[in-house]
């Protein structure tokens, strides 16, 4: 059973439309194909109704009404007439697991609780609703008091309920008592279907799941991105993967090739970024940044384990970055169907890394800029040097620029003010030449190139055309600034001349 839309929408800040909750409802049902969904609390607002109402409404015209399901409360019906108005067939009654929250929370004895349970059961029944029963705190009710966890089970075989609920709901249990006491249980109630709803605040629902349905649980409840209160639920894309590769006498009716286009939904829909290192579904997760794996990759895929990103609807990438080894160019390279000399790799190679070691973002997008910036750069020698120079725009003032170049040794510095930063230092740049006797070649065109799809950040190139009284030719400069860039172009120009 999926909750994100109810115990999912429990993380802070985060609360989904009426159109919102259609449109994952949609998805996890025929898509994703879970087997259920629990949508909502009963009467928590008039939103929530108008958006239960409208999956109602769709679930009964493509005949999947038993599989919407409503957390609803020991109210005195008023929680079954909001359910019957909103067209709700099977409700999930929330009821204490534990002896703890019964006596401090609820004030009442067990035979008071279980009197007021059965009383709702009945009523839900002549509504045609069917019910199944959460224990809240169950797993703290196993710990403390199991007496009384016994007393309600027993109690719970007597009523006409489909399943039981067994929470985790503070996320303490371990591994292995996750086992025990769902063995336990399986064991005294062989002819029960029981649920297991794992949190995570210790980072182990996925653990605890993979426990319970070794230990015999019927069903996990989870969420799409490990969403929910505190550190959230177990996450269905873990989850699915555990099961689907580690207990092979368990299927679940998961289509994992959807998991990864569902869980980029929700992360829209609700707000709440996906870690770039979170499993399965993280940015990052299919990435081989280091040079050495992917060249394992490229000898009998070394690398790789069963958790191929096909499987999720994904693909395997290579970083570009201080780490990067040829393989990981070459890799890059393969993909844009570019090919270079081994020598040439070398060259781009150390650039990648010259780049990543001065933390730029480096894509793929940007290696036919970074090859060109640096097969240009095989075709003279620097004679000329721009050593330092400060660029200065401030709102009010013209900007200005104090430059020191080194030609054939020899040191010149000089200030002009321009237009703009670049247009500032081409004007002290021409005092430097002019001081030589030197004239430079006439600007003519000026571009600037961004890979596709880049952020803020990307190196961009500048491709400035210059004209002699003899010829015409193209450099090119490679930064994340755009005015370095353009000083950069400018620097091979002056070697070429």
């Amino acid at each position: 059973m999926d909750t994100t839309l109810r115990d999912g929408e429990q993380t802070s800040g985060v609360s989904f439309s009426k159109a919102e909750k259609l449109t994952i409802c949609q998805l996890l049902l025929e898509e994703l194909n879970v087997d259920r969904v629990e949508v909502a609390s009963a009467r928590v607002s008039e939103g929530e109704f108008v958006s239960v109402k409208a999956i109602m409404n769709w679930a009964d015209i493509n005949q999947h009404t038993n599989k919407i399901e409503v957390l609803s409360f020991v109210d005195h019906g008023v929680s079954i007439e909001w359910m019957a108005k909103a067209g709700v067939k099977v409700q999930n009654l929330l009821t204490k697991g534990s002896l703890n929250h019964l006596t401090h929370q609820l004030k009442k004895t067990p035979q008071q609780h279980f009197s007021e349970i059965s009383n709702v059961i009945e009523l839900a029944e002549s509504h045609g609703i069917t019910t199944n029963v959460y224990l809240e705190d169950w797993s703290n009710g196993m710990r403390n008091s199991p007496e009384y966890v016994y007393q309600y089970l027993d109690f719970l075989t007597t009523q006409d309920i489909k399943r039981i609920l067994l929470p985790d709901t503070l996320g303490v249990l371990t591994p292995s008592e996750t086992f025990k006491y769902i063995s336990d249980i399986r064991i005294r109630y062989p002819k029960i279907h029981f649920d297991f709803h794992p949190h995570n605040d210790y980072d182990l629902g996925t653990a605890n799941a993979m426990e319970a349905i070794k230990a015999g649980a019927n069903g996990l409840h989870l969420t799409v991105n490990g969403m929910g209160e505190r550190a959230g639920n177990a996450s269905m894309s873990s989850v699915v993967a555990v099961l689907n590769d580690f207990i092979p006498e368990v299927r679940t009716s998961i289509k994992e090739s959807f998991i990864y286009t569902v869980s980029k939904l929700v992360e829209t829909f609700s707000g709440v970024r996906i870690p770039a290192n979170k499993p399965i579904i993280g940015e990052n997760v299919f990435t081989q940044t280091a040079g050495i794996h992917a060249d394992g990759d490229s000898k009998n895929n070394l690398y790789f384990n069963d958790l191929l990103p096909e499987r999720f609807g994904r693909k395997r990438t290579y970083a570009l970055g201080k780490t990067s080894g040829k393989a990981n160019i070459e890799k890059n390279l393969q993909e844009l169907g570019l090919k270079l000399s081994e020598e040439d790799l070398k060259k781009v190679t150390q650039r990648v890394i010259e780049l990543g070691d001065m933390k730029e973002t480096v894509t793929r997008d940007d290696l036919p800029y970074i090859i060109s910036d640096v097969l240009d750069s095989n075709s003279y020698s620097d004679k000329v040097i721009v050593e330092s120079y400060v660029l200065t725009h401030s709102k009010g003032l013209r900007p200005s620029a104090t430059i020191s170049v080194r030609i054939d040794g020899e040191v010149f510095e000089e200030h002009a003010q321009g237009d703009g930063q670049f247009d500032a230092f081409m004007k002290a740049l021409t005092q430097v030449y002019s001081k030589k006797e030197l004239y430079l070649p006439k600007l003519v065109d000026y571009a600037v190139r961004i890979a596709p799809g880049s952020n803020s950040d990307a190196l961009c190139e500048t491709i400035i055309t210059w004209e002699t009284p003899t010829k015409k030719f193209i450099t090119r400069g490679l930064d994340s600034d755009q005015t370095v860039c353009a000083i950069k172009s400018t620097q091979k120009m002056l070697n070429i001349i």
